[in-house]
């Protein structure tokens, strides 16, 4: 091969010795696990906010982002659950560019994988010990999901992965909620198959184990817009989009019916402002048809505390280096419109 092998790598399991959870987390854990749970089920008619910065790229502004929803979850916690987006692997497009905390815990430095790891697990932990939030990750690495898997509360596959089968084949053995996004192709067919693969259980290999799954029968559809054979971003959040989608839900016999839609990349063409209002018509459909109510279950949105984004070398404090974001200001006043809508 044409790469070296710097070194090996501690397994997920010694890790998670090395930065244990407390009884007092795992105890907060399981209970947001089975608030937000309830949601897919049906059991519960609360509404989920899966929002956060497009990638966690600084522990402490991240900290501060979420310590700010912990106050505006209280003011709404009879309508709304609230998942932090602590995201922190980016998928890049190319293949350059940043590539999120697990690759560099330190922007501004070079590759450093241990203390990505590391940094992951202690940010998690964190977020949790300080706010009492179990948080959402996206899932691009399906080896590396073990080092988090018990801290998180939901898991996101992503445009570009949702057809590989490793990511299918983990999600079916994984016990939370997992997301699984339609392709940048727009094509909801091949979301949906994988929802069915990851509902499935299987036989595989992971991590060097032959490993049997029972099926995940949480794992569920985001919307979030596609891109054509010219280039251009086309969404798929409207009133005709999420009927669809419904009807083609009903012929599969999947498991708990349930779709998130993600307010921003191409349903929102990038233009993170767009987030605000596609949120509200959103809730506006699902008011308006009893089947949309029965079935979308939340949004996903993308959210700091400065409005935009930088450059990586940037310094704005909790201005993201990937994607464009809501500033914390518009956030706070848009949770609470969709709180009042509800």
């Amino acid at each position: 091969m044409s790469c070296e092998f710097k070194r090996k790598l501690p397994i997920p399991k010694e890790i998670k010795e090395m930065f244990p959870l407390t009884k007092e987390i795992e105890e907060i854990k399981a209970n947001r696990d089975e608030e937000i749970k309830q949601v897919f089920t049906g059991e519960s008619d609360k509404f989920l906010l899966i929002i956060g910065p497009c990638s966690a790229d600084a522990e402490d502004s991240v900290i501060d982002y979420i310590t700010r929803l912990r106050a505006v979850q209280e003011k709404v916690k009879d309508k709304i659950i609230i998942i932090p987006r602590i995201y922190t692997n980016k998928p890049r497009t190319t293949g350059d560019g940043y590539k999120g905390m697990l690759h560099q815990p330190d922007p501004q430095k070079s590759p450093d994988m241990l203390a990505g790891i590391i940094q992951i697990r202690k940010l998690h932990i964190r977020a949790i010990r300080e706010t009492g939030f179990t948080c959402a990750d996206e899932m691009l690495y399906p080896e590396n999901h073990r080092y988090v898997s018990d801290i998180l509360s939901y898991v996101a596959v992503g445009a570009r992965s949702v057809e590989n089968q490793q990511h299918r084949l983990t999600a079916s053995g994984i016990t939370i909620p997992v997301g699984m996004k339609n392709p940048t192709s727009g094509d909801l067919s091949v979301m949906l198959n994988s929802i069915i693969a990851a509902q499935h259980g299987h036989t595989f290999i992971y991590r060097g184990w032959e490993v049997e799954s029972t099926g995940n029968p949480l794992a569920h559809a985001i919307l979030r817009g596609g891109t054509n054979e010219q280039g251009k971003s086309f969404s798929n959040y409207h009133y005709e989009d999420l009927l669809k989608l419904y009807d083609m839900y009903g012929e599969k016999n999947l498991q708990n019916k349930a779709v998130v839609v993600d307010a921003n990349h191409a349903n929102s063409g990038k233009q993170y402002l767009e987030q605000i209002r596609i949120s509200k018509e959103v809730i506006h459909s699902r008011n308006h048809n009893s089947k949309l109510k029965e079935y979308i279950k939340g949004l996903m949105i993308e959210s700091y505390i400065e409005d935009g984004s930088q450059k990586e070398d940037g310094g704005v404090y909790g201005k993201s280096i990937t994607d464009p974001c809501l500033g914390w200001e518009k956030s706070e006043k848009l949770i609470y419109d969709i709180a009042d809508k509800l």
